[in-house]
């Protein structure tokens, strides 16, 4: 699978999950635990996997999409604190909710950002077969991906 094909799935997959969320209702906090859980896990390893692999290639390969890469490392610093305080919040504290509804709004601003203004740059710079072998170091880079949102280096480590 190509890298951007890769990321796009995981799009999806964190878009299932926030659309679960919002729909659980106000008294499912157990549920909704479970899902931050899942939302936190994929959200980790997707920024681990974007920041190892696919930030550099995508770098070196379109360097007009630097300025894209930077604001995204930034962007992901903030979602990675923001995992990390959602990882030790009960859900029945008053903030969770509201912290899970920041955090959907950032992630959804940073999907809609990577696929519509600079994946199309990087597939054209890259090409299929280099995606396909890309995609494939993502994947394997996987395996390595930290278990905690703070685990992710931050652009300033």
């Amino acid at each position: 699978m190509d890298g951007i094909v890769l990321l796009r799935e995981d799009h999806k997959t964190v878009e299932r999950l926030f659309k679960e969320f919002e729909r659980a209702g106000d008294d499912a906090q157990r549920r909704k635990r479970e899902i931050a859980d899942d939302v936190i896990r994929e959200l980790t390893a997707h920024a681990w996997i974007e920041e190892q692999v696919f930030y550099p290639a995508a770098r070196t390969a379109a360097p007009d999409t630097e300025d894209h890469v930077l604001e995204s490392v930034e962007e992901h610093h903030a979602v990675l604190w923001m995992l990390s305080e959602l990882d030790g919040l009960e859900p029945e504290d008053e903030r969770f909710d509201a912290k899970m509804t920041v955090l959907m709004e950032n992630v959804r601003h940073h999907v809609e950002e990577e696929e519509n203004d600079w994946f199309p740059e990087v597939r054209k710079a890259m090409g299929r077969k280099r995606l396909v072998a890309l995609g494939e170091r993502m994947a394997e880079e996987r395996k390595n991906a930290p278990d905690s949102p703070l685990g992710v280096p931050s652009a300033d480590s």
